[in-house]
């Protein structure tokens, strides 16, 4: 039930990155000069957003879903630190609605926690 959030979002990231790159630039530049990288966001954005429709359709289908689960909840939290700074905001109303967004990623990154420490099903090498 969590595959489809990210093959739809990471589809729309990757196809309209540039409405994202304004609140993306806080994550990407750190994190492109941490790694020696050119600090282009929206490729940052893009791959960000491949990697979730990928990720996305491998834990929707069963494919490798500890590896699939494990890749989203990565992805997930520069795009929840990028994307929801509640901290940030000044009007109340849209302060309350990033935290929530940002509580609901948070949920999410608990339920792929989850799936990537789950034993029991297929085995220990998925």
């Amino acid at each position: 039930m969590l595959a489809p959030m990210f093959v739809s979002g990471g589809l729309d990231a990757f196809n309209h990155p540039e409405g994202k790159a304004e609140l993306a630039d806080t994550v990407t530049a750190p994190v492109a000069s941490a790694l020696g990288l050119p600090d282009d966001t929206v490729v940052f954005i893009r791959a960000n957003g491949a990697v979730q429709m990928v990720g996305g359709a491998l834990l929707g289908t069963g494919q490798f879903p500890r590896f699939a689960a494990l890749t989203l909840a990565a992805s997930l939290v520069p795009t929840t630190l990028a994307g929801h700074r509640f901290w940030e905001k000044t009007d109340e109303k849209e302060r309350a609605m990033q935290r929530i967004q940002f509580m609901k990623n948070v949920a999410m990154l608990g339920g792929l926690l989850l799936i990537v420490t789950d034993r029991r099903s297929r085995g220990s090498s998925n």
